[in-house]
């Protein structure tokens, strides 16, 4: 097993300073109270659009907070380990307002939503330099996937400090209980964001990141907080890694998960797994019923991402406590969303990505090939299906994200998989391949495909997509 350094540190910190448009938000909300092991969870607050706009205010700076029960210096969001989650619906517009205050170019990446990645949209080649203040605008489609999204910094080749410092937090676009009975629109849903933090003195650790080094995992900022649910009740978990590099192997002991949307994309079948692998940047949206009463753990159990890789051991995430007078919901529906299955689309142009690294570990490569901003490697067609192979020559496991544009994966070392949908990551086997086809809609850009280890990212594992009338 080998330890990654990653290849640049900061020397400060973010913190969010938001305000909504209507509703009458303003100044960010006030710091939480400290949150000790055990306590009860805590979602993030929620800033919500109205009428068809959410106006928010993001200032960068650093900040001393309380985190797992300690106080920290970590890169926050409004002022925040845990920042608020932004919540909008299909059509809606995001005009976001970013100052930097740090003494390093920072940015934001809106992750996998389908957003120009041009201007001042999803643009990740935008650097916003210290003493800035940059305006994003978003205007998303009406036909925006309801699910569970995240938002973080993609400053290159910063990006794998700035998150794990602190710089991520979580989306919902509505509408995904449109999909359930009526009667179980009006469940109780959490957000059970995957966070990890290594600590070096009195701050969260930025420089000089090893991915399998000791360290906190929380859930929502929180360690093992306690998560509350009647017997038989039905409950939404929007299950998500915004970390900046580990892996999550997800299990409720005694419980399975019924997935209802993966990489917020929601599935045509529900499927039911005893635990779920939260590569990075992963989201799964899951129904969980509660079950007799008493206490049950959520764990992370123990995962190798290969020889050359990293070994992430087991943890308690939190605990469900069942209790209460018992719930008799509905029975599950078998069918839930309709999608698009590109299985037997015409194929306009085919693809060969590979992932490969140097010995050492410390160079990263697609194609050969590390990042520049400035060389286009793969050129797409609007309006077309493409197929790609991606292909890992490591020996260790590599997370494939895609801006802009969601896919379907086809199969996974030669054997054919069936996700029941779409998704924007998919984790790549050591030596191994997947298949994934892309329909390339709505927008043309220069947009990045890249490993989402972000300390692999940063070292070069990031190639540069242009999509073309």
């Amino acid at each position: 097993m080998r330890s990654r350094s990653s290849p640049a540190s900061l020397a400060a910190a973010v913190t969010l300073a938001v305000a909504t448009v209507a509703g009458g938000f303003a100044g960010g909300p006030s710091p939480p109270p400290a949150v000790r092991e055990g306590s009860p969870l805590r979602d993030p607050p929620q800033l919500v659009s109205h009428n068809g706009l959410l106006r928010v205010r993001i200032v960068v700076e650093r900040r001393q907070v309380d985190v797992a029960g300690r106080k920290l210096w970590a890169l926050t969001y409004d002022g925040h380990y845990m920042p608020p989650t932004l919540r909008i619906r299909p059509g809606d517009r995001l005009e976001l307002a970013m100052e930097n205050r740090l003494d390093t170019p920072t940015n934001l990446h809106v992750h996998g939503l389908h957003v120009s990645p041009s201007g001042n949209s999803d643009n990740v080649f935008i650097h916003i330099h210290p003493g800035q203040t940059f305006h994003y605008s978003y205007r998303f489609p009406s036909n925006l996937a309801p699910g569970t999204y995240w938002y973080h910094s993609h400053a290159h080749p910063i990006s794998g400090p700035q998150v794990a410092g602190g710089m991520s937090g979580v989306i919902v676009v509505d509408g995904l209980k449109r999909y359930l009975p009526p009667a179980l629109r009006t469940i109780t849903e959490h957000v059970i964001a995957l966070k990890d933090f290594q600590v070096q003195g009195n701050a969260v650790k930025t420089k000089d990141l090893r991915i399998s080094a000791p360290t906190t995992r929380t859930v929502n900022g929180q360690l093992n907080p306690t998560i509350h649910i009647r017997p038989g009740e039905i409950q939404l978990w929007r299950l998500s890694n915004i970390s900046a590099n580990i892996y999550y192997r997800v299990h409720l002991q005694g419980q399975r998960f019924r997935v209802i949307a993966h990489d917020a994309n929601p599935v045509d079948r529900i499927w039911a797994a005893d635990s779920l692998l939260l590569a990075a940047g992963t989201r799964f949206d899951v129904l969980v019923r509660g079950g007799p009463p008493g206490r049950t753990q959520l764990q992370t159990l123990p995962y190798n991402t290969g020889p050359a890789g990293n070994k992430f051991p087991q943890a308690t995430l939190a605990t469900l406590v069942s209790g209460g007078a018992p719930m008799h919901p509905p029975a599950l529906p078998t069918t839930f969303a309709r999608t698009q299955d590109l299985s037997h689309a015409a194929i306009a142009a085919r693809h060969t990505i590979v992932f490969s690294e140097n010995r050492a570990g410390t160079k990263f490569y697609i194609n050969g090939k590390q990042f520049d901003m400035n060389r286009v490697d793969v050129r797409s067609k609007l309006n077309t299906v493409e197929e790609w192979t991606v292909r890992n020559d490591s020996n260790e496991e590599h997370s494939f994200h895609i801006h802009t544009n969601d896919f379907q994966l086809m199969s996974i070392n030669g054997r054919p998989h069936q996700g029941h949908g779409w998704q924007d990551t998919a984790n790549v086997l050591p030596k191994g391949q997947i298949v994934i086809r892309i329909h390339f809609t709505d927008y043309t850009g220069r947009t990045v495909l890249h490993c989402h280890i972000l300390n692999h990212e940063d070292a070069g594992m990031m190639a540069v997509l242009e999509i073309v009338k």
